[in-house]
């Protein structure tokens, strides 16, 4: 990974990658499975220095745990051991930046970050509000990620960035506890403002960006982001807050015969690296 600097799971290291290749609740076009492995494989073709960050991954410290074997056709089987070795991440006193996988996976990751930090908050970058009760009859959804989510931080303590997909009931929800914010500077500061001091959980469902830059995701939406309103949340709101834990899911590079949204994600994970590494 990132031309061998990634280190071995048992030196020490401040950040650590696990994959959780799980596509379980895919609604739409699935292969968020292999999505960690496509990630790994493009992160050794570009450059590890970011030049809005300034920095470069050869000063960063970071390790690779790989990916972990979950159980197949068990969405709440595989929950559990995600849940597990997260908070095993965590209480070695690394981060753990975990590459899904489908959006399903945050369930059992905030579930392991607010056992450790009671008063987390979390910031979502998507293009769908993942607010759903229930998808497809489970409540473990990726279309109910954040409704979960809510369940054990509080609305109140949630941020959603790019959304632009939802229900009449989604969208009112997230009118009524003020959450929805752009990637306009003057939204990010008032981001960086309310996270303030606090610990906070960063998911980034790769469909935030626009299908014309990634179009390898299960659940495509026009009207996303590109690149460079990413690195202005870099920049401006992701390096100042205090990030405890992350993930980067829904990327199903199979969809996308180019690689460019493999590559892109690698470069996301690039720079979540040199931000909390």
């Amino acid at each position: 990974m990132f031309e061998g600097l990634a280190r071995a799971p048992d030196a020490p290291h401040r950040v650590r990658i696990l994959g959780a290749p799980l596509d379980a609740t895919a609604s739409f076009r699935p292969g968020q499975r292999f999505a960690p492995a496509a990630i790994r494989e493009a992160s050794e073709q570009i450059e590890t220095f970011s030049p809005v960050l300034g920095r470069d991954l050869s000063e960063a410290s970071f390790a690779d745990a790989g990916d972990l074997d979950l159980p197949l056709g068990d969405v709440a089987a595989a929950l559990a051991e995600i849940e597990e070795a997260a908070q095993a991440v965590l209480a070695e006193g690394a981060i753990p930046l975990v590459l899904g996988g489908d959006h399903a996976i945050t369930i059992a990751l905030v579930r392991a970050a607010v056992r450790k930090y009671p008063d987390l908050k979390l910031v979502q970058l998507d293009a769908h509000a993942d607010l759903r009760d229930e998808w497809t009859g489970t409540r473990l959804s990726h279309a109910s990620v954040i409704a979960r989510a809510a369940e054990c931080v509080g609305a109140a303590r949630i941020r959603q960035l790019g959304i632009r997909s939802g229900t009449r009931e989604e969208y009112a929800w997230m009118e009524r506890y003020a959450t929805r914010l752009s990637f306009a500077h003057e939204d990010l500061q008032r981001l960086v403002a309310w996270a303030g001091d606090a610990p906070v959980y960063l998911t980034v469902d790769l469909d935030v960006f626009d299908p014309a830059f990634l179009p390898g995701t299960g659940t495509p939406e026009p009207g996303g982001i590109d690149w460079w309103a990413f690195q202005r949340f870099v920049k401006e709101a992701a390096n100042r807050m205090r990030i405890v834990a992350a993930d980067i899911v829904e990327l199903a590079p199979g969809l996308d015969p180019t690689g460019r949204s493999a590559i892109l994600a690698a470069k996301v994970l690039r720079e979540l690296l040199l931000v909390l590494a």
